[in-house]
């Protein structure tokens, strides 16, 4: 390197060494394989009717891009389309379309917990929540996960410390790199016992899990108390986040909310492509059911392998720990045909480096059978 771009960029590029000194430096690669790591839960990406639904609106005169802010001419009919009837679907009294998960959570976070407020996150949510806490107002306390004893031993230090505002509960329903589900009755309970919100990201569980996949916050939508975010990237095969809750709320982000109010609104295609989604949801049900079936069969089969796993959803973890092991034994898998991503810190905490594996309708039987063989007999290797 010359000394002119030592001096522009040797600190970037002395923070990337150390991020490969550590097994930690990433880098950008095409798809390949037997899909084993994507979100696509229902196979919904590529689903015709989805395409039928996007090319119809195009025919029909609807603009690719929105043209501007929601509160400006980018609000479009396909937008509002869409929140009717996710509103309609989910049971909720309203929502709200935002441009993706991370920004949704984000925007929420450093807009309705105000100065005075709690925020209680659980210690493995998503990036996007512990960011939206860091950037807000409120104050922020980190509970154990999945534990609603740390929850309310939180909320009641809080209290006698003097705090006096609201206390905002989140959590994610299914966490995507465990797999493992949140408690939801026991903190919808807590919520109520506190005069708390309780905010829940359904990420990976929209689509999958509850009746036509409404996810699992579906028996507290209704609820004053309880705010939801469903994704739209994952299951649902699409881009974009619904939130859905109390107008009033709704009404607040649209006044104050700034990663809404100055943003591009999302194009009007993807609310196409995410109400003919939600639509798919209600009309075949077969896929919902065929993916759980799916997910019983492999823990079956991973049980059957001895294989530990903490996870009964279609997310599976294999604790690796070392880094370089970890994507050692990725690399192995992809070059047997099967696309498995190792995931390192500071994504999942330090020492629990990790294959993720992911359960779609892009796989069937077969496909999980030789996979499992594989990975049983590539970790078998090393002890060689």
């Amino acid at each position: 390197m010359t000394s002119i771009h030592a001096a522009k960029f040797g600190d970037y590029v002395a923070a990337l060494h150390a991020l490969k000194e550590d097994d930690r430096l990433r880098g950008l690669k095409p798809r390949g394989g037997i899909d084993f790591t994507s979100n696509d839960y229902l196979a919904l990406a590529s689903a015709p009717r989805i395409k039928k639904a996007i090319s119809a609106a195009l025919e029909a005169g609807t603009p690719i891009g929105a043209g501007g802010s929601r509160l400006l001419r980018g609000n479009c009919e396909e937008h509002e389309a869409l929140e009717a009837e996710a509103a309609r679907f989910f049971g909720a009294e309203t929502a709200l379309f935002f441009g993706g998960g991370y920004v949704a959570n984000f925007a929420v976070l450093t807009t309705l917990p105000q100065r005075d407020d709690l925020l209680v996150l659980d210690s493995l949510v998503h990036a996007s929540i512990h960011e939206g806490a860091r950037a807000g107002r409120a104050d922020s306390r980190i509970s154990e996960h999945n534990d609603p004893e740390s929850v309310e031993s939180t909320i009641r230090e809080w209290r006698a410390k003097g705090g006096v505002g609201r206390v905002w509960i989140v959590v994610e329903s299914l966490y995507s790199m465990d797999g493992d589900f949140a408690p939801l009755k026991d903190l919808v309970a807590i919520a109520d016992r506190y005069d708390a919100f309780l905010m829940v990201d359904e990420a990976h569980a929209t689509g999958v899990y509850g009746e036509q996949g409404r996810g699992l916050t579906a028996p507290y939508e209704k609820r004053e108390n309880v705010l939801v975010l469903h994704t739209c990237g994952k299951a649902l095969g699409a881009a974009g986040a619904l939130l859905t809750g109390a107008r009033a709320l709704r009404d607040f982000l649209v006044n104050r909310c700034r990663p809404f109010i100055f943003a591009t609104a999302p194009s009007p295609l993807m609310a196409v492509a995410v109400r003919e989604a939600l639509l798919i949801l209600q009309q075949e049900p077969e896929r919902q059911q065929r993916l759980a079936n799916l997910i019983a069969f492999a823990h079956r089969e991973i049980r059957s392998r001895g294989i530990r796993s903490s996870s009964g959803s279609q997310i599976v973890p294999y604790i690796v720990g070392d880094n370089a092991r970890a994507m050692q034994l990725a690399s192995a898998l992809q070059a047997r045909g099967f696309d498995i991503r190792g995931i390192r810190p500071p994504t999942v905490p330090a020492g629990t480096a990790r294959l993720r594996i992911s359960l779609t309708l892009n796989v069937d039987e077969d496909a999980i059978r030789a996979m499992l063989d594989a990975l049983v007999d590539e970790t078998r290797s090393w002890s060689r």
